[in-house]
């Protein structure tokens, strides 16, 4: 561990499951043969992650983790299930490192007095236009 982040090495190699599966897409006759293609599951709340990082994973909007709090990553990028399952290893990475990054606290902050009165006289100066575009009543 370094500096108190959690990477894939913190994480034991019982807890993620590694399978190997035939990929989809052109590639031949070799697509139909070969289960190149790696499938990585990872169940956050059964791992031994602490819980602020069980947490964070589990609350970020990505359609890899499922509502069960299962990551789910399909890696068929590399012709090798070697460098597929690296790849896998690699993407669950990066989400742990998305997921415990800090968020920038954000800061209000409000328009300008100028920039309120430019923004109404532009309107008032847009709506006489328009209403010299209407027809003349005759009466007046």
């Amino acid at each position: 561990m370094n500096s108190g982040v959690f990477r894939v090495e913190d994480i034991a190699d019982s807890e993620i499951e590694v399978s190997a599966i035939r990929a989809s897409g052109p590639g031949g006759q070799n697509v139909n043969k070969v289960a190149s293609a790696v499938h990585l599951r990872f169940d956050v709340k059964k791992s031994g992650l602490p819980d602020t990082v069980k947490q964070a994973l589990l609350s970020l909007a990505d359609q890899r983790i499922s509502s069960e709090g299962i990551v789910v990553i399909k890696a068929q990028r590399f012709r090798s299930q070697e460098k597929n399952r690296d790849d896998a290893l690699t993407r669950l990475d990066a989400l742990l490192l998305k997921a415990q990054r800090k968020q920038k606290a954000r800061k209000k902050t409000r328009i300008s007095r100028a920039a309120k009165v430019r923004r109404l006289d532009n309107k008032n100066k847009l709506g006489r236009t328009k209403k010299l575009r209407s027809r003349v009543d005759p009466d007046h």
